[in-house]
C-alpha cells in the first residue's frame, strides 16, 4: 500500500508512535530572556539559604549595639574594683592592720634606742662593753662569795659559830643598804646644776637606777638617804625624795667602783646627755673615800616576818 492510500486512521496512529517527553516538552525558547528563564526555575528549586546564627537580626531592626569586648587587664580591674568584702574578711584585713602597726612601732622604738649607739665612737662603745664585762664580774664574784659561805658552813666543825659570823656580816651589808647605818667607801659625787628649772623628778630617777645598776652600795641626794623603797616626786621649785623637798644644786654621793660609775653616767644617750640636753650642767668627781652619813629610820614591817620564827 502507497502512502498516498494512507486513511485518517493510520495518521491518528502514526501521531500517537511518538514519545512522551517529544510531546510534553516545549520547545526551547531562544533569544536573549534564554538564561534568566532558566535561572529563575532552578532558584526556585533550592531551599532558601539559612543565615547564620549570629546574623539573624538585621543590623536595620533597631536591636541594641553589641557590648565592646574587654581585655584580660580590664577583666582583674572590673573583679577586683568595687571590692566585694565579706565581715570575716574585714574582720581579718582589720587584726592584720593591727599586727602590722604594732611591728612598725616596735621597730621604731627599737630604732630610736639604738640611735644613740649607732651613732656613738668606737672610744664610747668600746667603754659600754667594758661596763658590761665589769657587771658580769661582780656577778660572778657575788656568785663565787655565796659559794664560799655555803662550803665554810658545810666544811666548819662549829657551824653555829661560823653561822653566828656569816649572819652578823650579813646584818652590816644589810644595813647599809637599808640605810640605817653610816658608810664609807670610794666612790663619786654628782654635782647637777639646774639654774633653769628643767631638771624633773623622773630624770633625777633615772639616775639613781643607773648608778644602781653600775653596782652602787649606798648613794645620798642633798641629804636623803636613798634605798629600795625611795620614790621621787616632782613639786614646785625642786623635787621632793621620799617626801623631802629638795632643791638644785642636786649632789649625789655615790659608794661604789668609780671605774664602773663613771662611765655609767657618760655612756652615749645616758644619763649626762639627757641632763645637758635640758641645759643643766653635769659634773662628776672621781674620789677615794666617800662619806654617807644619812640615815633611814629602821621600820618594822607591818606583815612581813622572818620565815625562821
Amino acid at each position: 500500500m502507497s502512502s498516498q492510500d494512507e486513511t485518517p486512521e493510520n495518521r491518528e496512529n502514526s501521531e500517537t508512535s511518538q514519545s512522551p517527553e517529544a510531546a510534553q516538552s516545549p520547545e526551547t525558547p531562544k533569544g536573549p530572556d534564554a538564561p534568566e528563564a532558566s535561572g529563575n526555575r532552578l532558584r526556585k528549586e533550592l531551599p532558601e539559604e539559612v543565615r547564620a546564627e549570629g546574623n539573624t537580626e538585621s543590623p536595620d531592626a533597631g536591636s541594641e549595639p553589641r557590648k565592646p569586648v574587654l581585655t584580660g587587664r580590664q577583666r582583674l580591674v572590673k573583679g577586683l574594683w568595687p571590692p566585694r568584702v565579706s565581715r570575716a574578711q574585714f574582720i581579718v584585713a582589720l587584726l592584720l592592720f593591727g599586727l602590722g602597726f604594732g611591728l612598725a612601732v616596735q621597730v621604731a622604738s627599737n630604732s630610736d634606742s639604738d640611735g644613740a649607739l649607732r651613732g656613738a665612737r668606737q672610744e664610747d662603745l668600746v667603754r659600754i662593753l667594758d661596763e658590761l664585762d665589769d657587771r658580769t664580774q661582780r656577778l660572778e664574784e657575788e656568785k663565787q662569795g655565796l659559794e664560799d659561805q655555803r662550803t665554810e658552813l658545810e666544811n666548819s666543825s662549829d657551824q653555829a659559830e661560823e653561822a653566828r659570823k656569816q649572819t652578823v656580816e650579813k646584818e652590816k651589808q644589810l644595813a647599809i643598804l637599808a640605810g640605817t647605818v653610816a658608810a664609807q667607801g670610794p666612790g663619786i659625787t654628782l654635782t647637777i646644776e639646774d639654774q633653769k628649772g628643767t631638771v624633773e623628778a623622773d630624770m633625777l630617777l633615772d639616775a639613781i637606777q643607773e648608778l644602781r645598776a653600775a653596782g652602787a652600795e649606798a648613794i645620798q641626794v642633798n641629804g636623803v638617804r636613798v634605798v629600795a623603797g625611795t620614790y621621787l616626786t616632782d613639786v614646785s621649785g625642786g623635787v621632793a625624795v621620799d617626801g623631802n623637798k629638795i632643791s638644785a644644786p642636786y649632789r649625789f654621793k655615790v659608794i661604789g667602783k668609780p671605774q664602773d660609775l663613771e662611765p655609767a653616767l657618760n655612756i652615749p644617750g645616758g644619763v649626762v646627755q639627757t641632763l645637758e640636753k635640758e641645759q643643766a650642767t653635769v659634773t662628776v668627781e672621781r674620789s677615794d673615800k666617800i662619806i654617807v652619813d644619812a640615815l633611814r629610820p629602821a621600820k618594822r614591817p607591818d606583815y612581813a616576818r622572818s620565815s625562821s620564827q
